[in-house]
Formats: structure tokens, sequence, C-alpha cells
């Protein structure tokens, strides 16, 4: 029995993809086409459909097409798929401590901004902080005006 192909435009349409984007996924070896006779368009096998569900799915984890490049490249060297796979748990590793370091870093920017919008709901006229009012001021150990103002 023969196996199943697609035309490129075939395959652009069930993956919401243009057939540019398609093409350079050709050119940067992740598809591949069967070879074509002058006039006959290029027809892609079956097992392109799974290249383009991994490409997008690791897209959609953030890695980029060189990243994923290396994995199409591994997984051709080592038919098991372990290397990749020991890879692919490293790059999210990595992954993960870049979102964790952005989220303590969101976190402290959230913290800022609630404690500034409760420092102005509390107090009166924008302007007149640092003031008289700072003796008695509820945020005066943290207050950033007040540190500004020691040194």
């Amino acid at each position: 029995m023969e196996e199943k192909t697609y035309r490129i435009g075939e395959l652009a349409e069930m993956f919401g993809l243009t057939v540019r984007t398609i093409r350079y996924y050709e050119e940067l070896g992740l598809l591949f086409s069967t070879s074509r006779e002058e006039g006959v368009h290029r027809r892609y096998p079956e097992q392109n459909l799974v290249y383009l569900k991994r490409i997008i799915q690791l897209k959609s984890y953030g890695l980029s097409l060189g990243e994923i490049r290396e994995f199409f490249t591994l997984a051709a060297q080592d038919r098991t798929g372990e290397s990749c796979r020991q890879r692919l748990i490293s790059k999210y590793a990595e992954r993960l401590a870049e979102a964790e370091k952005e989220k303590v870093a969101a976190e402290r920017r959230m913290a800022e901004l609630d404690w500034h919008i409760r420092q102005l709901k509390s107090g009166g006229n924008f302007f007149e902080c640092p003031g008289k009012r700072c003796a008695t001021c509820a945020f005066q150990d943290s207050c950033d005006m007040r540190i500004q103002e020691k040194r």
C-alpha cells in the first residue's frame, strides 16, 4: 500500500500555516518532500504531520526553530529517542528556571505597585510628600521618598 502524501497547500491549511512557512521548515530540514518531476507539485509524506505537530508543540513551549532543529537532528542520530528526550528535559528545566526568575521579579513589581496604591490612597496631596505628615505616616519605614531624603 502506498503511503499517503499531501500537497504543500494541504499541509498549510491543516495546520493554519502559510505555504511559505512550510517551505521554510523544509529549507531548515524540519520537513521533507518527495522528489518531484518537472511540472508536478512536490508531495509531503504523512510522517510530516507528526513533525509539524512537534514543531508547533515545541514552539509553543518557547523553543526557537534552531533549537527545534537540534532535536530533529538528535532524533535522526538516535532512533531510540533517548538523547532527544534528555535534551528536551534539560531545555524545559532551563525554561522553568527562567520562568521562576520572571515570576519572582513580577511578584516584586506587584508588591511595589500595591504598596504605592495603598500609600497614595492613605495620603493627601501627592506633591506634599515627603512633608509635614512624614512623622506620622504608616509608610515611613519603606517610603522611597524618605530614603532619598536621608541620603
